[in-house]
């Protein structure tokens, strides 16, 4: 290729490319979709780290708010992407099918669904926050000043559920680029309100870490308004129409049986990091700091990987449509080698700079000492993370949402929580017990689902 027609490609793929996705070829057809969705995650994550930067500044108690209240919006986050896992792949297979009709009227139901899955956090966060935090074994700082941080991320969930499940329609669609500017716009809205709201701005009070919930609230907020003028505008490849604004409870059944798998795999994956930051809470907000800074790191290195995944479940949907399954797996394995490459790299900066990488959000010694070592101990498999993502998105993008789920349960809840309280608690290894608990059981759960995928019974899915 040469830097002429890589230029063309790129400018395409970042404004939005007409292209056919079951017909262009595979490096073309992965390259147009990933571009944008690895820059749309990479943002998110830039935005993840900027935020917990910006709370550092509060303490560590201020963090560990963050990280408790992560572990409910995590639950939240697991029935949000369940819903997309199915969204995406039933969006994609009308694409595939050239049934856009059919894709622009489960579009809506989406959106229906979306409502009411927010209602109850929004009165669990309002009113319950600080029962909730207690249970997290939250300490004094979190119960009298942190608090208000969860009714807000909790009470405005709404915006953060729009926002996966409409960016989800625009992916399964083909859309990448514009669910790639959504994000930029939200994002990056967040990241200006962040410091001015945490610490004041002229006429504008510091309202200390409710300020960074607020900033969420207006960012996402934002970003669900243009969200809906682009669906209702259209994109290159879908379009919400006035007729398909309407209950259709056949789609809207389709869509929850679809995602009963999704949501499954997910909350099983969530609730055993609740039980995980329950752990690490026992040995103090020092831990849970350095546990969740380590996790933003984290978060912000693999959301490329993530990016490029996601680009798979869209072209399995829709290649699978198109009835073609040979070239839904050749996908697959393309993703999942450039992913190993990218992975091997990061692995490297972990293992030389884990604590240097830490100490960019906090000046605590040991909440330096804690986040480093986590990011150590993960950097000997991190590049097995390549295929279970691959894999993973390949089963999701199928409609076969329960394989992931049942794998989760045996792997997250039947050997990771027993064994990361084993090696924390009974055997007195502490955090770093914890740690690699988590290390074996997800670089085996990577593995295992690589294995399965190559049995291929993925292809024969119907949604």
């Amino acid at each position: 290729m040469t830097s002429a027609s890589l230029w063309a490609e790129l400018k395409d793929a970042l404004a939005g490319s007409e292209a056919d996705y079951t017909e262009v070829s595979m490096r073309k057809a992965i390259f147009l979709l990933s571009v944008p969705m690895v820059l749309e995650l990479v943002l998110e994550s830039v935005f993840a780290v900027v935020d917990i930067y910006f709370v550092g500044k509060l303490g560590a108690s201020a963090v560990a708010t963050v990280g408790l209240t992560e572990t409910y919006l995590f639950l939240l986050y697991s029935i949000a992407m369940g819903l997309t896992f199915s969204v995406t792949a039933i969006i994609a297979r009308r694409i595939g099918e050239k049934e856009k009709e059919k894709a622009g009227t489960a579009a809506v139901q989406a959106i229906f669904i979306a409502f009411v899955a927010s209602i109850p956090f929004a009165i669990a966060g309002i009113f319950y926050s600080k029962e909730l935090l207690v249970l997290m074994g939250a300490d004094t700082w979190v119960l009298t000043e942190g608090y208000p941080y969860m009714q807000w991320m909790l009470g405005s969930n709404v915006v953060i559920v729009l926002l996966f499940m409409i960016n989800a329609v625009f992916r399964g669609a083909g859309d990448a680029a514009i669910a790639m500017k959504v994000l930029w716009i939200s994002n990056g809205l967040n990241i200006i309100l962040d410091p001015i709201l945490i610490f004041g701005w002229g006429p504008i009070p510091a309202y200390g870490i409710t300020g960074a919930a607020i900033a969420t609230a207006i960012g996402r907020g934002t970003g669900v308004c243009f969200q809906l003028w682009l669906l209702f505008r259209g994109g290159k490849h879908i379009q919400v129409l006035a007729s398909h604004l309407k209950i259709e409870w056949e789609t809207i059944g389709g869509i929850l049986k679809t995602s009963i798998g999704g949501i499954g795999q997910m909350i099983v994956a969530m609730t055993s990091w609740i039980f995980i930051m329950r752990i690490l809470a026992e040995f103090g907000s020092q831990t849970v700091a350095g546990a969740t800074i380590a996790l933003r790191v984290m978060m912000f290195t693999m959301m490329p990987s993530w990016g490029m995944s996601n680009a798979v479940a869209t072209l399995v949907g829709q290649n699978l449509g198109a009835g073609k399954p040979d070239r839904a797996e050749q996908s697959v394995w393309f993703t999942g080698y450039c992913n190993m490459g990218y992975l091997i790299l990061v692995s490297i900066v972990y293992f030389f700079l884990a604590e240097s990488l830490i100490s960019i959000f906090t000046s605590d010694p040991l909440v330096i000492q804690i986040g480093g070592k986590w990011l150590t101990i993960v950097s000997y498999s991190y590049f097995i993370y390549a295929w279970w993502m691959a894999a993973s998105q390949a089963f999701n993008g199928a409609g076969d949402t329960m394989t992931p789920t049942k794998i989760n349960i045996v792997f997250f809840w039947l050997i990771q929580i027993p064994l990361a309280y084993t090696l924390g608690k009974n055997f007195n290894f502490g955090y770093e017990g914890v740690f690699w608990s988590m290390m074996v059981t997800e670089s085996s759960v990577g593995v295992f689902t690589l294995w399965l995928f190559t049995k291929g019974k993925w292809k024969e899915t119907k949604v």
